[in-house]
């Protein structure tokens, strides 16, 4: 919710008396959309918003991250301005700015904006052990947890059971949990599986594993094939072996990558600080999850991205000489 004007000028002036130097007109306040508290999303923001705000007293601007719904609500309230940036995945990205899937009704998204993108995310569908689910075509009768909505997470969910020809009718329970639920429900025996795209390693997807022995499930087979084949914004990936107890072997499935988006109404210099923030120090930046020790700034700034980067982005990107 915005801040109502009277308590937005207090709040300039204790800002500007917080960081000496900077005039109060320059002082500004930016919020990122994450997703769930456990998810790397939430992680993602924290970390952008601490190198931003290393450099608050020369730029005068003031990062908060909000943990929310996922991808399709962060790219709704951008484009509704009430957020300033958010990350959200790939696919739900270009829907937004084809207006296609969750976005046909509102229609195209047309100033939507890249950033850059973030990690690979898999789906990642974990099962109870006790559940006997091996493979993909295993989930149908049970109870499964497709997401909320809301979320990338639900609405990717929904084209997967598209592509297999499924209706919510074909499992036992369509769960709508929420991402920082579904682990506990898993453990607790109120759901059989559930799917969710995230980077890896994973809180979300260590606790139920170490809790009660949950299992990776692998998403592979003809409809995962052609769903790749047909949508630019899907790869093939792996789940590396080794980082969870019991999962010494890669689990193969497909998936998007994690983006950052922002509108084309953000100005241009807030977005060069917030790029110039992450990419001087992008060694920082790397170290500040596992999800993010293999980026490379020069796919960055084109993986996954559909959306027409945003002018502030592309000038710090030409200035690198990257462009």
């Amino acid at each position: 919710m915005r801040l109502k004007p009277t308590l937005a000028a207090l709040a300039t002036a204790m800002a500007a008396l917080a960081a000496p130097g900077v005039a109060t007109a320059q002082q500004k306040f930016v919020t990122i959309g994450t997703g769930g508290v456990t998810g790397v999303y939430y992680a993602a923001g924290g970390a952008i918003c601490r190198l931003m705000n290393m450099d608050r007293a020369r730029h005068g601007i003031r990062c908060s991250v909000e943990s929310t719904g996922g991808s399709v609500f962060n790219i709704n309230t951008i484009k509704a301005g009430e957020l300033d940036f958010g990350v959200a995945q790939s696919d739900w990205q270009f829907h937004a700015m084809n207006g296609t899937k969750v976005f046909e009704k509102d229609g195209k998204h047309s100033d939507l904006r890249a950033v850059f993108s973030l990690h690979p995310e898999p789906f990642t569908v974990l099962a109870r052990k006790e559940a006997n689910i091996t493979k993909l075509e295993d989930l149908k009768g049970k109870r499964f947890n497709i997401g909320n909505p809301g979320s990338g997470t639900r609405a990717s969910a929904e084209e997967l059971m598209n592509a297999l020809g499924w209706k919510t009718s074909d499992l036992a329970l369509a769960a709508e949990l929420k991402a920082d639920e579904h682990g506990p429900a898993l453990c607790d025996n109120k759901i059989d599986a559930f799917i969710f795209g995230v980077g890896h390693p994973s809180a979300n997807i260590q606790d139920p594993i170490t809790t009660c022995g949950a299992r990776l499930v692998p998403l592979t087979g003809p409809v995962i094939d052609k769903l790749v084949k047909d949508h630019p914004y899907y790869a093939s990936v792996r789940i590396p072996g080794g980082l969870y107890p019991g999962h010494p072997n890669p689990t193969p499935t497909y998936g998007v990558m994690a983006t950052f988006v922002t509108s084309a109404k953000v100005p241009e210099a807030t977005v060069y600080e917030m790029v110039k923030a992450v990419f001087e120090r992008i060694e920082d930046f790397k170290k500040l999850h596992p999800a993010f020790g293999g980026l490379d700034p020069k796919d960055m700034i084109k993986n996954g991205l559909s959306a027409p980067l945003h002018p502030g982005a592309v000038r710090y990107y030409k200035e690198k000489g990257w462009m």
